[in-house]
């Protein structure tokens, strides 16, 4: 398992589609495995392929229900609102409020191929959208109501008003 380089906004394949992942064998194994540990070691709550350069429809959450590895997910249901604040590992520095539904259902198949149903509600379920939104291409500043600033402890950075260096807001 390895740490894996995690691409940043500019980075075009943050822009595509994904593939659909055909070959379930090592090489996905190695795959998922080298994004559980870059997810963990990045401090992150989910991980989708393209933000490590690969295009392959495969995402990583890893939240407080578990850690959890969807291959081919699809989002079937999705019910209520909840808004909130999201950041991304390809978007550093920044962070933005974004509407998401309270529960998802999704089906997905495991490392291995198998088939499964999922149903993820309040956090879990914004993780799980943001990740899977990552397959098409989508990034949640796309989504948010606003986006800002964020200091190296992911505390809010005052916009300044009026030309004033203070920073007072």
């Amino acid at each position: 398992m390895a740490q894996r380089y995690v691409v940043q906004v500019g980075d075009p394949i943050l822009r595509k589609v994904c593939k659909e992942v055909k070959n379930f064998g090592g090489e996905l194994a190695a795959l998922l495995d080298d994004m559980k540990t870059t997810v963990r070691a990045e401090d992150g709550a989910g991980l989708a392929a393209p933000q490590i350069g690969v295009d392959a429809r495969v995402v990583v959450v890893d939240v407080d229900e578990g850690f959890f590895e969807f291959v081919n997910p699809v989002m079937y249901s999705q019910k209520g609102e909840q808004v909130g604040p999201e950041g991304c590992l390809s978007v550093k520095g920044k962070q933005g409020t974004v509407v998401r539904p309270e529960k998802v259902k999704i089906e997905y198949r495991d490392r291995h191929g198998r088939k499964h149903k999922l149903t993820a509600e309040g956090f879990f379920a914004r993780a799980v959208c943001h990740e899977l939104d990552h397959l098409d291409g989508i990034i949640y500043t796309d989504k948010a109501v606003e986006v800002y600033d964020i200091d190296a402890e992911g505390r809010r950075i005052p916009a300044k008003e009026g030309g004033d260096e203070g920073g007072n807001a």
